[in-house]
């Protein structure tokens, strides 16, 4: 079941039922931020291998290297969705562990998840096919999702200036539309 080799983990993410609670808890709290919030329908994506809409609310920001990523899905409720599926279990919070991959790397990593016993359950893009994700589970690894995410030029240029905007943040305007 080794998977060694595919990177480290660049990003936790979350799915919530209440973004802006959330993001309250997150800063109020957690003194994490700024947050970058977006809603977001990405190009076709594919869930248990069938054509899905999706449109999701996001937030990202930085604790320190560690992306964190906040996920409300507001998709129509008359369409599944990986991450309604996740909530309809009961389910709340740390939903997956992200790699964040060289796009020339991307089905090489897939390959190997494959033969290692990892399901592909959903994938998709974001700003072209270069910017592929895609999501695995295991039954052997109950609670544990990983998703690899297509690092290309676009989501490199954001995802550095995320981490940037957290190195010195004073507090101030800590969620960004």
């Amino acid at each position: 079941m080794e998977i060694k080799g595919i990177g480290k983990v660049n990003q936790i993410g979350y799915v919530v039922r209440d973004l802006e609670k959330t993001l309250d808890l997150w800063v109020n709290v957690l003194g994490v931020g700024p947050w970058f919030c977006r809603e977001v329908s990405p190009g076709t994506t594919y869930y248990h291998g069938e054509v899905r809409p999706l449109t999701m609310r996001t937030a990202l920001a930085n604790s320190g290297d560690m992306q964190i990523e906040l996920i409300q899905d507001v998709t129509p409720d008359n369409q599944p969705t990986f991450y309604k599926e996740f909530l309809r279990a009961g389910n709340a919070g740390i939903h997956h562990v992200s790699f964040w991959q060289d796009p020339a790397e991307f089905d090489v990593t897939d390959k190997k998840l494959k033969g290692a016993g990892w399901e592909l359950v959903c994938t998709g893009e974001t700003g072209g096919p270069s910017g592929r994700f895609a999501y695995y589970q295991n039954d052997e690894y109950p609670g544990i999702i990983i998703e690899t995410s297509s690092k290309n030029e676009a989501k490199a240029k954001r995802w550095g200036e995320i981490a940037e905007a957290a190195k010195d943040w004073d507090g101030s305007d800590p969620i960004r539309w």
